[in-house]
């Protein structure tokens, strides 16, 4: 690792200033889990680090009187997944922020820093995605916002320009009769990066038990995460059923591009995706309170 200058910035401004005046490349720091361990190993060098982690804006957990939540970039994964009001209305944000490294890294690793460290494998991301997040990004030029889904562009390539940072995370109010969840495949209990992973959101008519709108997400098996478009397709305006949910969960096994590695091979990354979506639905389906109990006996036909 070469020497570099850090600076601490005190406002978003200054920030924005630090890293567009850097004569080299500069990156900015929130909790540095991802970035540290970069550094320290050669894969990514900086002449300059930016550290948000003193401005407190890029820090807080807000919900509004409309009940839309806005994280600050450098929030804490600890401070997002033990907040009432995500525990209450948001438990797929706790499913995918509560499961990042340690509880120790948790304390210190930002949702912001996980969107933007852009990780295929990204747990928090999915969840993201199936909340309709949007990205707040500040920079030399103003704020603009780019949904979630759009953020990462490749493995470590994000749509951030050259001065530019994730300044919040914005989610709308939580809707009615909503329910989400987010699980993972990974080869052991803890501190291990997903093989696979999916994420499944849906909003159930009360009356009807119809899927009123849905949402699905993947990680760890495409060069981004991915929102599978068709595997949604496959439940909105249906009742909940061992037929639509199989179908959802072959659209989204097929619509993934995962690649064979030392941690599993593609075929094998696509089974889990089919087996993901399955079980995340039906949790999700659950949480929203909709009528499942004759999937209940789900083992006896392939969950």
């Amino acid at each position: 690792m070469r020497n570099f200058e850090y600076v601490a910035a005190r406002t978003i401004d200054e920030a924005v200033e630090a890293l567009v005046s850097s004569r080299g490349p500069a990156r900015p720091i929130a909790g540095g889990t991802d970035l540290v361990v970069q550094l320290v190993e050669g894969r990514r060098s900086v002449d300059r680090l930016v550290d948000l982690g003193r401005i407190a804006d890029l820090r807080s957990v807000e919900v509004d009187a409309q009940g839309r939540l806005r994280l600050g970039a450098a929030a804490p994964c600890a401070d997002v997944y033990s907040h009432p009001w995500v525990r209450r209305h948001f438990p797929i944000l706790v499913d995918g922020t509560s499961i990042i490294g340690s509880v120790q890294i948790q304390s210190r690793a930002s949702v912001g820093g996980n969107l933007c460290n852009a990780a295929p494998s990204a747990d928090s991301v999915p969840a993201l995605i199936c909340l309709g997040a949007e990205a707040v990004i500040a920079g030399p030029s103003g704020t603009r916002r780019v949904p979630v889904e759009q953020f990462c562009t490749g493995p470590g390539q994000t749509v951030l320009g050259q001065g530019e940072i994730l300044a919040a995370l914005e989610l709308g109010p939580p809707g009615a009769h909503e329910g989400g969840c987010y699980r993972r495949f990974i080869p052991r209990n803890e501190m291990d990066i997903a093989v696979a992973g999916a994420g499944a959101l849906v909003r159930v008519d009360p009356e009807s038990n119809i899927i009123t709108h849905a949402r699905i997400a993947l990680s760890a098996v495409a060069p981004t995460p991915l929102r599978v478009h068709g595997a949604e397709e496959a439940l909105v305006g249906k009742a909940p059923g061992a037929e639509s949910i199989f179908e959802a969960a072959s659209r989204a096994a097929a619509a993934c591009r995962p690649i064979s590695d030392v941690r599993g091979s593609a075929e094998y990354r696509r089974h889990l995706v089919s087996v993901l979506v399955r079980r995340t639905l039906l949790v999700a389906l659950e949480r929203a309170g909709a009528s499942i109990q004759h999937l209940k006996g789900g083992a006896a036909v392939g969950w």
